[in-house]
């Protein structure tokens, strides 16, 4: 758990508490299973997989689910998209650690597993729905709170809306190869100290390369008062001709 949900455990009385420093990225890449949510499960922007043959998931699985029986996910994996997070289950505790250990070993870093998996859900109290099965994914990345659109983002680069600034928090080697024209530049290890130099009469769009150090950054300015939103996608420039991927 993290520091602050080990402190909110202590204040509840338990005693038993360990803090693993590293975080989920470290544990994940340990090798170790990640579980999610009930909630998760049911209202995250997720691929929700049901590793199960289709006879059994036809006759229940758990809503939203995907039917994709785990002796077909490497032969599918290439149409899977990248970035979504995903949850998988089965009736099978070792084929859903399996097919977890596969998704990771390909390239996905946001998988993770229905505890006790479709035995643990139904024992949870969660739904199950025998509607027509769904073999195909579907997933659109939606924006969460404290990001900001392309679309928005773009407007602030061409001119065309001027309550916003951008602000590029790579290294100088990184936007020596190009930039945002009229982009602010300063490494994400020198927002704090640098802070000053940032406008605080307007938005500040912040950008990387992929968005990791972009979030860091809108959260650190956030802290200290400003409007902070950061830019989640592939940023790639050439000079002043930089490309936006989603």
């Amino acid at each position: 758990m993290s520091t602050d949900s080990a402190g909110q455990a202590k204040k509840m009385g338990y005693k038993n508490i360990n803090v693993y420093l590293e975080g989920e990225p470290a544990w994940a890449k340990a090798g170790y299973p990640t579980y999610a949510s009930k909630e998760f499960i049911n209202k995250g922007n997720i691929v929700l997989i049901d590793l199960r043959s289709a006879e059994k998931s036809a006759a229940g699985r758990i809503p939203r689910s995907v039917t994709i029986p785990y002796a077909t996910l490497q032969d599918n994996v290439e149409n899977f998209p990248v970035k979504a997070p995903f949850v998988l289950y089965s009736d099978n505790n070792e084929e859903a650690l399996k097919a977890l250990k596969d998704l990771r070993e390909e390239g996905f870093k946001k998988v993770s597993l229905v505890p006790g998996n479709l035995d643990g859900w139904i024992k949870a109290g969660g739904e199950t729905t025998s509607d027509p099965m769904v073999s195909n994914i579907t997933w659109k990345r939606q924006m969460e709170k404290g990001e900001v659109s392309v679309a928005d983002f773009l407007k602030v680069d061409k001119g065309t809306a001027t309550d916003a600034v951008i602000l590029d928090v790579r290294t100088p080697d990184e936007s020596a190869s190009g930039k945002f024209q009229n982009a602010i530049s300063i490494p994400l290890d020198q927002v704090g100290s640098r802070k000053g130099e940032l406008p605080k009469d307007k938005k500040i769009y912040i950008h990387c390369t992929t968005g990791a150090r972009a979030e860091m950054a809108a959260k650190e300015l956030n802290k200290n008062g400003y409007n902070a939103f950061s830019l989640i996608g592939d940023v790639t420039c050439q000079g002043n001709d930089c490309t936006i991927a989603d």
